[in-house]
């Protein structure tokens, strides 16, 4: 039996909610009046913002029309795993892990799908350990050191559950040409991590490409993102956002498929798996021989 995951119950309930109020033909001001609840409640939970409690949700599928009795008891088991979110999340990862990030850790466990496009950075799951440690320490102002060290073992849990599990997702990672040229770390921390990413891409769950960057000029526009598909229906997703100082999970249908389409788009137009793997590894090449000759060198010269 699957685990139950605080943040996936959540989203099955505001769906199923929200799909009920369409079908009754019910605006939502109709259904705040009715149900005795604020409007902005009623949005906040077809938003996925809050819980709702099994009383509030029997009230709202009475209101409904839903008297399929299978199916109020699961909605209600959902809701009652939704608000277990604060037991089943770590303190720890409440206290120093951003909530978008919380969340999309919770939906990587029950993705089919995971497109991941990066603009400037190593996507997490696939950094090393030293990888991981420099690109945290670009944060030395803005994390403490327990948010930097907590961050550093959820990215290296994170590998292990979207990558090496026996029914890890399928992972498609579009980087941008511009990563490589980045010596995050040094050059053998990066040369190791490109060593890294060439033999992780030869798993049967992986799938890299690099884009190259005359080609992502245009794509880059949309900042990095990753698409969770959560099973086969394409509205059946979330999208994960981040940026220096701010993460978001955007449940928006809409938003959604637009990002999908721009990473299928561009999935196309980038090197295939073959000639992404024959560039990584020239690129790792490239920084060894310069981490030798720069050892061989004689003292003083260049």
């Amino acid at each position: 039996m699957r685990e139950e995951l605080p943040a996936v119950a959540r989203r099955r309930v505001r769906l199923a909610l929200r799909a009920a109020r369409d079908h009754a033909g019910l605006s939502q001001a109709e259904v705040a009046q009715r149900l005795g609840w604020s409007l902005s409640k009623l949005q906040r939970v077809e938003l996925g913002e809050v819980t709702v409690t099994p009383t509030d949700l029997r009230a709202a599928l009475t209101l409904y029309a839903v008297t399929d009795e299978k199916r109020v008891s699961a909605l209600i088991d959902d809701t009652r795993a939704a608000r277990r979110e604060r037991y089943w999340t770590a303190e720890e990862h409440r206290e120093y892990l951003p909530p978008g990030l919380r969340q999309l850790m919770q939906f990587e466990r029950r993705a089919t799908v995971i497109r991941d496009y990066q603009i400037a950075l190593m996507p997490g799951v696939l950094q090393t350990p030293a990888s991981a440690e420099a690109h945290l320490g670009w944060f030395d102002e803005s994390l403490t050191d327990d948010q930097r060290r907590v961050r550093h073992e959820v990215r290296l849990r994170r590998r292990q559950a979207v990558i090496e599990q026996p029914h890890s997702p399928e992972y498609r990672v579009l980087l941008d040409e511009s990563i490589l040229w980045r010596a995050v770390g040094g050059q053998l921390t990066a040369a190791e991590q490109f060593d890294d990413l060439a033999h992780t891409a030869q798993r049967p769950n992986v799938q890299v490409r690099v884009l190259p960057m005359d080609v992502g000029t245009m794509m880059s526009a949309s900042g990095a993102f990753v698409v969770l598909d959560l099973s086969d229906d394409p509205q059946d997703a979330v999208l994960y956002q981040e940026g220096y100082l701010w993460d978001q999970l955007v449940q928006d249908i809409d938003q959604v498929g637009y990002h999908r389409a721009i990473f299928e788009r561009f999935w196309g137009k980038a090197l295939d798996e073959d000639a992404s793997q024959a560039l990584i590894l020239a690129r790792a090449y490239d920084l060894r021989a310069r981490i030798a000759r720069a050892a061989s060198a004689p003292d003083g010269d260049s």
